[in-house]
């Protein structure tokens, strides 16, 4: 195949499209993160803090130039949810875990893009098959260019992670490999639904274990793997990351329904609108097919018609005040705390006590 001069691609696509803006400094990135919730032990050590901001801005740099394409419409679909921002939790991770050995290898940066390209990539998938109409404030892909677009473009971001981890050698391509079939096996269980007799919740909790916990469990070994630190070490990460990464997602559940949306960005009732699964309706069609009677009336108002906003904040209310709301908060809490508990084999210092206080934040925020 030939290249007529009309076109500036190249086959893979890779490279800036014209006029594109020069990119910011890594000093000029580093001046403007603000760490997530949990982290600010990170930022009050002066010798992790600096090196982890600096490595993050990095991050951020690298993810901009992966996703980068000299095809105009891939480069602008591409770009949609990196200049949407989001928290960067899962390259956090990997750079905070990298503190167990030598964080300075050029490898850490690269495999923290890598869990970030991926977990993009998979936004892309999931508000397709969600038909969710906002990410992180910003109208989804697929509301934008249409669903075959946003789809193809995720498997494109998908392609620049497989692409940068193969240079990171095979054990890291097998760990990304593996959780990629993680993540598809999750959303395939989560789109067909449990068997006939399985219980509701436990294929809920290993839905959001292979969506969400696997991505965070090996953001943090691939951390750990590329700085050499304590092979002992990898599956002490492991398991905290699947852990804290269902606590995460569980307690995203219980916000939806007691959340803020000045705080949180995301309306009260949005995973109710949509027709997700979350633990509070599972729990309630549990404790209804149980026999409570304020559970089965509940249930009316929220599998009903929840279209107008009036519909919509009365649900909301009734799942907010009912007790398995508050079973929830106890579930996602016994879910954090099994994961600080996996972390006792780790040194004490900044990062065990980051780690520790981030798996306490994921299940105390208000919204």
């Amino acid at each position: 195949m030939t290249h007529s001069a009309e076109h500036s691609w190249t086959h893979a696509g890779h490279g800036l499209p014209d006029a594109v803006e020069p990119a910011p400094t890594t000093t000029a990135i580093a001046t403007g993160l603000q760490l997530p919730a949990g982290f600010a032990a990170i930022a009050k050590d002066l010798e992790l803090g600096p090196a982890i901001t600096t490595n993050l801005a990095r991050v951020e740099k690298k993810l901009r130039e992966a996703i980068a394409n000299s095809d105009p419409l891939a480069d602008a679909t591409s770009r949609h949810l990196v200049e949407a921002g989001g928290k960067r939790i899962r390259p956090l991770l990997t750079l905070l875990c990298a503190h167990l050995g030598d964080a300075s290898r050029p490898e850490v940066v690269q495999a923290a893009v890598v869990v970030e390209l991926t977990h993009l990539a998979t936004l892309y998938h999931d508000d397709v098959m969600d038909s969710a109409p906002y990410r992180r404030g910003a109208p989804t892909a697929h509301e934008v260019w249409g669903n075959s677009v946003a789809i193809l473009t995720g498997d494109l971001i998908f392609a620049r992670a497989s692409i940068l981890v193969s240079e990171l050698g095979s054990r890291a391509l097998g760990i990304q490999a593996r959780t990629f079939e993680r993540l598809c096996l999750g959303q395939l269980h989560e789109t067909v639904g449990p068997r006939e007799g399985e219980d509701a919740v436990e294929h809920y909790l290993s839905v959001i274990a292979d969506k969400t916990g696997s991505l965070v469990a090996a953001s943090g070994q691939l951390g750990a793997i590329f700085a050499g630190a304590d092979e002992a070490f990898e599956d002490v990460l492991v398991e905290y990351g699947e852990k804290v990464g269902v606590a995460f997602q569980l307690a995203d559940d219980v916000i939806d329904v007691t959340g803020v949306k000045v705080k949180s960005g995301k309306s009260p009732g949005t995973d109710l609108r949509e027709g997700v699964p979350t633990l509070p309706v599972l729990l309630l069609r549990k404790a209804a097919d149980n026999g409570d009677h304020s559970a089965v009336e509940l249930l009316k108002l929220v599998d009903g018609d929840l279209s107008s906003d009036e519909a919509l904040a009365l649900a909301v209310a009734g799942l907010r005040e009912h007790p398995v709301t508050a079973e929830s908060w106890v579930i996602a809490r016994q879910w954090s705390a099994e994961a600080i508990e996996a972390l006792k084999p780790l040194p004490e210092g900044v990062v065990k006590e980051s780690l520790t206080n981030f798996a306490h934040a994921v299940v105390e925020r208000a919204s």
